[in-house]
């Protein structure tokens, strides 16, 4: 198994947190279960937070803590220094949670908010978007299904809460860091041409231009 090592942007504990840290690490690597509950029950909140971040359900939430969880466990006894295990947890959820954005058996959903950043519109008339966010979540649900899987993972991840960087996509997803905007643009253009998005986006044309 591959040994865990500080990232490279580490979340460093405090110093009471870090003379903790250094006896509940070794003890839980070894068996210790009350010591083992304590680190869950500290960090818990964080890894939650990371995953929530990429627009997870619930359910996936949970799916991704489970995993991160599971391995913190198989690998706390490579674990070299106890200050990494914060940034390790949060970098596993990252990529857990990329991971899961990724998949192409993902079905994603989206608020009508970026709906309107992801169309470059501007604006409806007031109130209307708790009116219409049952009806735009299902648009661009149905939108992005008719995208290709490559351009639908992508544009899922420029818009999720995270906000990963181009790095963090391009390692994702394979790709040059440097096409990821042109991507973007394209799929995006692809999206306003879907029949779902068409379909939901000329009535609403229709009442602005008889406004």
């Amino acid at each position: 198994m591959a040994t865990i090592s500080p990232p490279g942007s580490p979340v460093l504990p405090q110093q009471g947190e870090l003379d903790s840290l250094s006896s509940l690490v070794p003890a839980a690597a070894a068996g210790d279960r009350d010591a083992w509950e304590r680190l869950v029950a500290r960090y818990s909140s964080m890894v939650g937070n990371v995953a929530r971040g990429y627009r997870l359900n619930a359910g996936d939430v949970e799916d991704v803590t489970q995993t991160v969880w599971m391995r913190c466990f198989q690998h706390l006894s490579q674990l070299r220094d106890a200050r990494a295990l914060p940034g390790w947890l949060k970098t596993t959820t990252q990529h857990e949670a990329l991971r899961l954005c990724t998949s192409q058996t993902r079905s994603t959903s989206m608020d009508p908010v970026d709906l309107e950043r992801m169309l470059d519109r501007t604006g409806v008339a007031d109130g209307s978007t708790d009116l219409l966010r049952a009806e735009a979540d299902q648009a661009v649900r149905d939108g992005l299904a008719e995208l290709s899987p490559g351009q639908r993972r992508l544009l899922v991840l420029l818009h999720a809460d995270a906000q990963p960087s181009y790095r963090e996509i391009s390692q994702a997803l394979g790709i040059p860091a440097g096409s990821i905007g042109p991507t973007r643009a394209r799929g995006l253009a692809k999206l306003r041409r879907t029949e779902a998005l068409r379909n939901y986006l000329e009535p609403i044309s229709g009442m602005a231009d008889s406004a």
